[in-house]
C-alpha cells in the first residue's frame, strides 16, 4: 500500500519559524514533522511514500533524498506552477496510485493505529474513508457526522461557532480507491474538504468515518507547535525520540556537556553536542536541539530552542521558541510565547515581551525593549471577525493603531486601484475610526469614495451604483453601547462572506501587507447626492400614490442616535405628518433602561397626537420598535410575525426569509397566503445571502435584527420599513392593533445558558447522537422537532461568546414549559459532565 505524503504547504500561521523552511521540516522534538509521520507510516507496514511539494521542495528531498535512511521508499511530485489543492496535487500523480491508498497531511502529528483504520475501510467497501478525532474546539476544523453504521451523512468545513454540530472532525488522513481521483479536473486546484468529499456524498458513493483513538494534534499555529512538544516530552503521543533515555524523561544525546552544578528538571530533551555551563536551571518541557551552547546561570522554562543556538550568561528564557542559529546575550529575556526566526540576534539586556514574533536575520539592539513585531504591526487577537464585522470596546480593542492595520489588510485583499465607499454614524468614536481605516486603505493603494456620516441604509443602497468593490461602515454596536462595529460589505452592499472574512483575517495576522510607492497611494473623493439616489430608489419601492392618501401621521423616536434629516423629508414629501423626538445627538449613548423609559414616552405621545403609530428607530437606521395607536409596544417576535402578516396579504405566494429561531407563526401566516418561508443561519449575512439568493422574495429579517426589502437593497432598512407600513395600512384599511388581533397564538419562549468554548461542540454531537435523525433540523444549532404537534425546541451555540440558546416553540404553553425545563436541566448535565472530565484530566 502507498501514502501520499502532503507536504506542500509554507506554513504562514507558523511564520517566523516558515520563512526559510517548509511547514513539514519544522523539529519536533529535534526532528521534523514529516519524519514523524515517516516512521508512523513505516510502523504501520506502509515503506512506499510519494511526497507532494510546492514550497522550497530541495529541503525536503535533500533531506530525505530516496528514503532508504529512513527504512522507506519515497519518490517526489513537484507542484511547479501554482498549488493545485489537497486533492488537486493527488489528481495529478493518479497514475502512481493502481490500488487502496493512504493520504496524510505532512503538518499534524499523530500516533493513530493506522493499521486498523485500514481494515475498516476495506471492511465497510467503502470509496473514501476519513480518519476521524474528537477535539475540545472544533472551529479551525471540518466537522463530520456519522450514522450509527460510521457512514458520513454531514460535514461542514471549518464552521462558524453557531454551526457546530459535532465535535468529530476531519484529521487531513483518508484512504481512497484511485476511482474517486475520477470525480476531479485534471491541472485544476481542488481540495478534498469542500470538492471532492461533498461531490462524492452527492452521488451515493460509501463513504465512511473511522474515529480513530490516540493522539492528533493539527500544528497550525505557534501555541500548537510548543504544546506538541510539550506533550510529546510528557509521552502523550507515542514518538521515536532520537537520543538515550539516560534516566526516566531525561533525553541527552551524544557528546553533550552538563556542569555538575546545572539543576535539569525532568522531563527534559537536551540534544547531541551541546555545552550547559555551571548553575543553569533548566526547567521541566524544555526542548533543546543539537550543537547548542547555554551559559552560565541561564534560566530555561519551557523554551523550544532549535540547533546551533547560543543562550548568553543569566539569559532568561520563557515557553519561547528560538530558531536555528540564533544568538540570545547574556541577561537577555524572551518571555511567554515569543518567538525569534533563524540567525537573529538578540543583544544583551533586551527583552522581548510575550507573543512578539521576529522575522530571521533580524538584530535587536543591547538593551531594546521589543514590544511589536520586528516588522510592521502589533499582535492582536486571534479572530478578528464575529457574528456580524469587527467589534470591541471603542478606542481599547478598536484603536487607531488597530484599524490602520485592518484597513491595509482588507485592501491588500483588493486589486490595487479598486475603490470602496466609507461611511458611519454621526459618533466623534466613528469618525475617528473611520479616518484610521481610511488611511490603511490608501496605504495599499485602494480609493475612497467617502460617504461621511449617514444611516446604515442609504450606504447599502448606493453601493451598487457607484461602480465599487464594497464599502466599510462604522458605527456604535447596536447591542453594546461602549462597543464599535466595523462592517464590511461587498459590491451588492451585502455584507463580506465567511471566506472573504478569513481571507482579511489570514493577511492581518500574517501581516502581508501590501505597500504601494508614493505615486500609486489612493485618493479619497466626497460622493455627491447620495441622499437623493437613496430617495429615488425609495420612491420607486412605493406604492407612492397610497402613501399620499393615507395623510398619515407617525411618531418617529430616534433616541438621540442619529438625525431626523432623511425620513421626516420623504414623509412630508408624500404629504405624511412625521413628528420626530429625540433627534439632537447626544455625547454618550443611551442605555436600555433610558431606551424603555423613551419607548413609554413615545407611547404617550402616539396617544395624545392621535397618531396611526409611532416607531423608536435604532442601530443607525436598521432596527426599529413599533407602538400602536393605543401606545402599547410592538416587538420582537410579534414584530416579526405582524409583519410577515403584512406583506403576505399585500404579496401572496410570495416569500419571506426568517432566522432559524423565529417563532412558527410565520409558517401558519405563510399557509394563509399560500406562501412560503425560508429559514436561514441566525446571522445577519445569512438572511441578506438567503433573500438575494431567491427572487420571490418580498420580506426578510426579523423583530430583532431588522427588516429587509430586497427590492429596494439587500440590508436591513427600519426607513422604509416605516413607509411600507403606512402604505400597506392604508391599502389595507386595517390598523396595527387590528392586525396584531389576528396574528396566531403561539408559546415562543427562550433560555440563554453559560456554555464553556471547549465543551459547545462536545454538547452538538451529543445532542444529534442522542435524538433520531428524521427528528433533527441543523439549519444551525440543532433543532429537535416533535411533528406530532409541530413543536420545536432550538438549542444554539452563540457566535462570539461562551454562551448557548434554548428556544422552545408550540401552541401548547405547558409544552414549551415542560421542554425549556427539561434541555435547560440535560444541557447544564452535560456541561457539568463535560468541565468534570477536564477537571479530573487536569488534576
Amino acid at each position: 500500500m502507498r501514502a501520499v505524503l502532503m507536504a506542500g504547504g509554507s506554513g504562514t500561521r507558523l511564520r517566523p519559524l516558515t520563512c526559510d523552511l517548509p511547514k513539514p521540516m519544522v523539529s519536533i522534538l529535534n526532528r521534523p514533522i514529516a519524519e514523524h509521520i515517516i516512521n508512523l507510516l513505516k510502523d504501520n507496514g506502509i515503506t512506499e511514500v510519494i511526497a507532494t511539494l510546492h514550497y522550497l521542495p530541495d529541503i525536503m528531498r535533500d533531506y530525505f533524498q530516496d528514503g532508504s535512511d529512513f527504512g522507506v521508499q519515497m519518490t517526489y511530485a513537484v507542484e511547479e506552477d501554482q498549488p493545485l489543492g489537497t486533492s488537486g496535487c493527488v489528481k495529478n500523480i493518479a497514475e502512481l496510485l493502481d490500488e487502496t491508498f493512504l493520504v496524510i497531511s505532512g503538518d499534524s502529528l499523530t500516533d493513530f493505529d493506522l493499521r486498523a483504520a485500514i481494515a475498516f475501510h476495506k471492511a465497510k467497501r467503502s470509496k473514501a474513508t476519513l480518519i476521524l478525532t474528537r477535539v475540545p474546539n472544533p472551529l479551525e476544523f471540518g466537522v463530520v457526522i456519522t450514522d450509527s453504521q460510521q457512514r458520513i451523512c454531514r460535514f461542514l468545513e471549518k464552521p462558524s461557532t453557531s454551526e457546530i454540530f459535532s465535535d468529530t472532525v476531519n484529521t487531513g488522513a483518508y484512504i481512497l480507491e484511485p476511482e474517486v481521483l475520477d470525480y476531479l479536473p485534471v491541472n485544476e486546484e481542488s481540495d478534498f474538504s469542500k470538492d471532492l468529499f461533498p461531490l462524492l456524498l452527492q452521488r451515493g458513493e460509501p463513504m465512511y468515518g473511522y474515529i480513530a483513538e490516540g493522539y492528533w494534534c493539527d500544528i497550525g499555529n505557534l501555541d500548537t507547535y510548543r504544546q506538541a512538544q510539550y506533550d510529546g516530552l510528557d509521552g502523550k503521543v507515542h514518538l521515536q525520540i532520537p537520543y538515550e533515555e539516560k534516566t526516566p524523561g531525561q533525553w541527552i544525546g551524544q557528546n553533550t556537556y552538563i556542569d555538575p552544578s546545572a539543576k535539569i528538571e525532568r522531563p527534559v530533551l537536551i540534544g547531541s553536542n551541546c555545552r550547559i555551563g555551571p548553575r543553569v536551571h533548566i526547567e521541566a518541557g524544555t526542548v533543546l536541539g543539537d550543537n547548542i551552547t547555554v551559559g552560565a546561570d541561564a534560566d530555561l522554562k519551557r523554551p523550544i530552542i532549535a540547533n546551533g543556538a547560543i543562550i548568553g550568561e543569566e539569559a532568561h528564557l520563557r515557553a519561547c521558541v528560538i530558531s536555528r542559529g540564533t544568538r540570545v546575550d547574556r541577561r537577555s529575556h524572551i518571555l511567554e510565547g515569543a518567538v525569534v526566526g533563524s540567525l537573529s540576534t538578540v543583544g544583551e539586556e533586551a527583552q522581548i515581551s510575550p507573543g512578539v514574533r521576529v522575522w530571521p536575520s533580524k538584530k535587536i539592539e543591547s538593551g531594546a525593549i521589543l514590544n511589536i513585531n520586528l516588522i510592521w504591526g502589533t499582535m492582536a487577537q486571534r479572530n478578528l471577525f464575529g457574528q456580524q464585522g469587527v467589534s470591541g470596546l471603542a478606542n481599547i480593542d478598536i484603536t487607531p493603531e488597530f484599524t490602520v492595520k485592518l484597513g491595509a489588510a482588507y485592501g491588500s485583499t483588493l486589486k490595487p486601484g479598486s475603490m470602496i465607499t466609507v461611511s458611519r454614524d454621526q459618533r466623534p468614536i466613528s469618525r475617528m475610526v473611520s479616518r484610521s481605516l481610511i488611511a490603511g486603505l490608501m496605504s495599499t493603494g485602494v480609493h475612497i469614495q467617502n460617504l461621511e456620516s449617514t444611516a446604515i441604509p442609504v450606504a447599502r443602497t448606493v453601493i451598487p451604483t457607484l461602480s465599487v468593490s464594497g464599502g466599510i461602515h462604522v458605527r456604535l454596536h447596536p447591542d453594546r453601547p461602549d462597543y464599535i462595529l466595523i462592517e464590511f460589505f461587498d459590491k451588492q452592499g451585502i455584507n463580506i462572506s465567511k471566506a472573504k472574512e478569513k481571507k482579511i483575517e489570514g493577511t492581518y495576522f500574517k501581516e502581508d501587507i501590501r505597500r504601494m510607492p508614493i505615486a500609486d497611494i489612493g485618493t479619497m473623493t466626497y460622493a455627491s447626492q447620495v441622499l437623493d439616489l437613496y430617495s429615488r430608489c425609495f420612491e420607486r419601492q412605493l406604492n407612492v400614490a397610497a402613501v399620499q392618501n393615507s395623510r398619515a401621521k407617525v411618531v418617529i423616536d430616534y433616541v438621540y442616535a442619529v438625525t431626523g434629516a432623511i425620513l421626516p423629508r420623504l414623509l412630508a414629501k408624500f404629504g405624511c405628518d412625521a413628528v420626530v423626538l429625540n433627534a439632537s445627538l447626544s455625547q454618550t449613548a443611551v442605555s436600555n433602561e433610558e431606551r424603555e423609559n423613551l419607548l413609554i414616552q413615545l407611547g404617550h405621545v402616539v396617544e395624545a397626537v392621535r397618531a396611526n403609530f409611532g416607531v423608536q428607530v435604532s442601530a443607525n437606521g436598521e432596527q426599529l420598535i413599533l407602538v400602536d395607536e393605543a401606545g402599547l409596544p410592538i416587538r420582537g417576535e410579534t414584530l416579526t410575525a405582524l409583519m410577515v402578516n403584512m406583506i403576505m396579504t399585500a404579496h401572496p405566494r410570495s416569500t419571506v426569509v426568517v432566522p432559524v429561531q423565529t417563532s412558527s407563526a410565520v409558517e401558519k401566516i405563510a399557509r394563509r397566503h399560500d406562501g412560503r418561508v425560508i429559514r436561514t443561519k441566525a446571522s445577519p449575512t445569512a438572511l441578506m445571502e438567503a433573500a438575494r439568493a431567491n427572487h420571490n422574495v418580498v420580506l426578510g429579517g426579523s423583530g430583532e435584527m431588522g427588516f429587509i426589502f430586497p427590492s429596494l437593497h439587500p440590508g436591513f432598512d427600519a426607513m422604509f420599513c416605516i413607509a411600507k407600513l403606512i402604505e400597506m395600512l392604508t391599502i389595507q384599511e386595517r390598523s396595527l392593533a387590528q392586525i396584531r388581533a389576528e396574528l396566531p397564538k403561539v408559546c415562543h419562549k427562550n433560555y440563554t445558558m453559560r456554555c464553556p468554548w471547549t465543551v459547545k461542540g462536545a454538547l452538538m454531537r451529543h445532542l444529534v447522537e442522542t435524538h433520531a435523525p428524521e427528528n433533527l433540523e441543523l439549519i444551525d444549532g440543532v433543532k429537535i422537532v416533535n411533528r406530532q404537534n409541530d413543536s420545536w425546541i432550538l438549542i444554539l451555540p452563540d457566535a462570539g461568546e461562551p454562551l448557548v440558546h434554548l428556544y422552545a416553540n408550540s401552541d401548547d404553553r405547558d409544552w414549551v414549559d415542560r421542554v425549556l425545563l427539561e434541555y435547560r436541566q440535560r444541557v447544564q448535565g452535560f456541561i457539568d459532565q463535560e468541565e468534570g472530565v477536564d477537571l479530573l484530566q487536569l488534576g
